[in-house]
């Protein structure tokens, strides 16, 4: 069982949700940047939340699925068509060998994500199958998809026999932040600014990062710092005062300031939010962070069950 990547687009990847355990030795995360979109789809077509997907940024693109198998499209909201015919996004869809699916450009978001049940069944790397473009291992060959890559697919442990369709996950560009151990290093001001300014994300932002622009960020106080350990959320503040959002694809250490770290459960809508857009911070308590992490995987689970029953 197989697919037939027909057009990439601009980037796509295996991704499924990431390697963990491993940043003590200097890897990285990596994996989907919309975790949300990744496992919701996975679940509309029975695998589990973590089986390995494609992750499409912004690009029009095309595969050819060579089995019968169950797709869903989740994260954005482009326009899909299978074989021509419509498809809708958030849904699980039925789909037969020889059919063609085709994604337009999204119009509003950044990267649409393609699950099909089995899951992409490229050989694991540390515990993952995710792509790692900076290491260069993992998904295939540890590139990005090319025209014309044909990748293997597990079989499905079931084909459900009806479409069944999700409501999109609610999206706003506010990103609740917990203060980062140099947040009161900085003037009083640009903390002032820090959660009230409206960032713009730059086109120098990737997979390792996003790179905002805004007021510069002075650090009032506080010696030059030793390298320390960071994670994807982590919001450094290098010279030049403009801060930078680390992602799924960041190193291990680091030795800017640190002003904030945005919440696991928010790290999702950063994947949507294109080049030139704007978002904005507003605090957040370590309570609150883990209450919406424990709610949004509550959630999770309440999808599986309720899909579980509709099969």
């Amino acid at each position: 069982m197989s697919l037939q990547i027909l057009r990439a687009g601009p980037l796509a990847t295996v991704q499924d949700l990431g390697r963990s355990a491993w940043r003590d030795r200097g890897i990285s995360r990596c994996g989907a940047l919309d975790e949300l979109a990744l496992a919701w789809g996975n679940l509309l077509v029975g695998n589990a939340a973590d089986a390995a997907g494609l992750e499409f940024t912004l690009g029009a693109a095309s595969l050819r699925l060579d089995a019968d198998c169950c797709i869903a499209v989740t994260g954005t909201d482009a326009d899909a068509t299978l074989d021509g015919r419509p498809l809708r996004p958030w849904w699980r869809q039925r789909a037969h060998a020889g059919q063609t699916l085709k994604l337009a450009a999204p119009r509003e978001r950044m990267r649409s994500y393609v699950a099909i049940s089995g899951g992409i069944a490229v050989p694991p790397s540390l515990g993952s199958r995710s792509t790692d473009l900076k290491a260069g291992f993992g998904g295939l060959g540890g590139r990005a998809l090319r025209d014309g890559d044909r990748l293997p697919l597990n079989p499905p442990t079931a084909l459900p026999a009806r479409a069944v369709g999700l409501r999109p996950p609610d999206w706003a560009a506010t990103l609740r932040v917990l203060p980062g151990p140099e947040h009161e290093d900085f003037a009083a001001s640009a903390r002032e600014a820090f959660w009230h300014a409206d960032w713009t994300v730059t086109p120098q932002s990737n997979r390792m990062g996003y790179r905002l622009a805004g007021p510069a960020l002075r650090r009032e106080r506080g010696d030059e710092l030793a390298s320390h350990g960071v994670l994807p959320g982590v919001i450094q503040v290098p010279p030049s005062g403009q801060p930078i959002v680390l992602l799924a694809d960041a190193q291990t250490t680091g030795g800017y300031p640190r002003i904030g770290v945005v919440i696991r459960a928010d790290l999702w809508k950063l994947a949507q939010l294109r080049l030139g857009a704007t978002l904005r911070f507003t605090p957040c308590t370590p309570a609150e962070a883990l209450g919406a992490l424990r709610v949004q995987r509550q959630r999770l689970e309440q999808l599986r069950s309720a899909l579980c029953m509709s099969t």
